[in-house]
């Protein structure tokens, strides 16, 4: 896939996520009171993000660490993307959903210290999974996809190497 595919499903992630967070901020109020959508098992509960996924939290410079990481992430993405095979459109997608994902959290990081907009609040009762975002759907989703094409691309060339060593001619004891 080409660079502009790459840019384009990332920039729409990134757009998506961002249009979602205004409407949370906007009608979700006030935070931290649930929405109910789907009974209890679905709901719209505005919640601010100060750490990383499951509320992982290093402290004071949680924000800037956080930041700085997700710029690591966001460069090793796009080399990940440059540097792959062509022709792979699934480990294309997969690399720009995470590359969207990943930017429109840094952009909620960069822009107010409360921390990332999440909203999408699913669960039963008390067992609740942490509080998520459109961003984190495309980083957890292309992730997953990453996972499976990496594995695959490596059990390809396992496959390729173990072919090229058959093919080859035996190689008699070393005459010395």
């Amino acid at each position: 896939m080409t660079a502009p595919r790459f840019l384009g499903i990332a920039a729409t992630v990134v757009l998506l996520d961002a249009f979602t967070k205004v409407l949370a901020v906007d009608r979700l109020v006030p935070a931290y009171v649930p929405h109910p959508v789907l009974g209890d098992w679905v709901r719209l509960t505005l919640v601010y993000n100060p750490g990383a996924a499951f509320g992982l939290h290093l402290g004071a410079y949680s924000r800037w660490i956080f930041m700085g990481l997700t710029i690591v992430a966001l460069v090793v993405m796009w080399r990940l993307y440059r540097h792959g095979p062509s022709g792979a459109p699934w480990r294309t997608w997969a690399l720009a959903l995470v590359t969207g994902g990943a930017f429109g959290n840094l952009v909620d990081r960069v822009r107010s210290a409360r921390g990332v907009v999440d909203f999408l609040d699913v669960g039963v009762h008390s067992w609740r999974w942490p509080t998520f975002n459109i961003a984190d759907i495309a980083v957890s989703s292309g992730a997953l996809i990453l996972a499976v094409v990496l594995w695959n691309e490596e059990e390809e060339k396992v496959a390729a190497d173990r072919a090229a060593a058959e093919a080859a001619p035996p190689q008699g004891p070393a005459v010395g």
